[in-house]
């Protein structure tokens, strides 16, 4: 979604703000809500840095590492991240068809003030934070410009039953880091969501809701059509805020995702399929 920036951010969160961070108990909020985006392979130019990233400062553990290819998981298992290098790929231009940004949930507030704080410290690019009702949310981009959204999720008792379930105001985020030690992500960090640049939100709804059974939980924001399945608020954004606008061939960015559908659907399904976005979507039962 859309977000809100904010200037001015001092270097030493702990010491400007002082104080504790409110928590939730997420475990069980994760207990709730099934896993379903448990894999992503981005088209890297530069492997060392994007290790650099996603490895030393985020933490990921490394899985399989090789010259071409590196595959970074958390202990937990709950999704695989595929970086496959591509030294002649061109830059990905923003904003294009195809990713927005990819969601990481941390467990509580606290791991994400952690590891926000962490980025903010190491001068990583930020889009800013917002307040979406359902979540807290901040924005970054990785050293190629992916977009990548750390987020928490507010109690589910908590989400608007009135009007938009999804709105997009400003984050009080010195409440939010007040206290904060740096810190990478947690080991039972999950891939909470995808958002991507469609070129039409009608022919998005067809495949992600007609074809892949996923109900459509807002469609009035503008641009917007958001899609879940089990009750959350969306595993699936898609937007046309990119105007149709596509990346050179073979550029860096997203390449493909796995989507573990509930099993009556995914026996309709083909193993793989092809987005609205032109990404390969691999198709993953549940319990399988």
């Amino acid at each position: 979604m859309p977000l809100t920036g904010i200037d001015g951010l001092p270097e030493n969160f702990s010491d400007f703000f002082g104080g504790a961070v409110k928590t939730y108990d997420m475990d069980i909020m994760h207990a709730t809500f099934p896993l379903r985006i448990r894999a992503l392979t981005l088209r890297v130019r530069n492997l060392k840095g994007q290790r650099a990233f996603y490895h030393e400062l985020l933490g990921l553990p490394v899985r399989k590492a090789s010259a071409e290819r590196l595959v970074l998981a958390p202990e937990s298992g709950t999704f695989t991240l595929e970086l496959i290098a591509d030294p002649s790929a061109p830059l990905c231009p923003w904003p294009t068809i195809g990713l927005y940004h990819f969601a990481l949930l941390p467990p509580d507030r606290t791991a994400l003030a952690a590891v926000a704080t962490r980025l903010l410290a190491q001068g990583v690019f930020f889009e800013g934070a917002a307040d979406h009702a359902v979540s807290e949310a901040l924005y970054f981009r990785d050293p190629e410009g992916n977009g990548l959204e750390l987020y928490v999720d507010q109690p589910p008792a908590q989400w608007p039953r009135r009007g938009p379930l999804m709105v997009t105001e400003p984050l009080e985020l010195e409440a939010l880091l007040r206290g904060a030690e740096p810190g990478p992500l947690p080991p039972n960090v999950r891939l909470g969501h995808l958002h991507l640049h469609v070129p039409d939100l009608d022919e998005a709804e067809r495949f992600f809701a007609a074809r892949l059974g996923m109900a459509v939980t807002l469609r009035t924001y503008p641009g917007a059509h958001f899609f879940v399945y089990d009750g959350y608020h969306h595993h699936v954004g898609a937007n046309i805020w990119a105007r149709g606008r596509r990346a050179p061939a073979h550029a860096t960015g997203l390449l493909a995702y796995t989507l573990q559908v509930p099993e009556a659907i995914a026996r309709t399904l083909p193993p793989a399929l092809q987005d609205p976005a032109g990404v390969t979507v691999h198709v993953r039962a549940a319990g399988a």
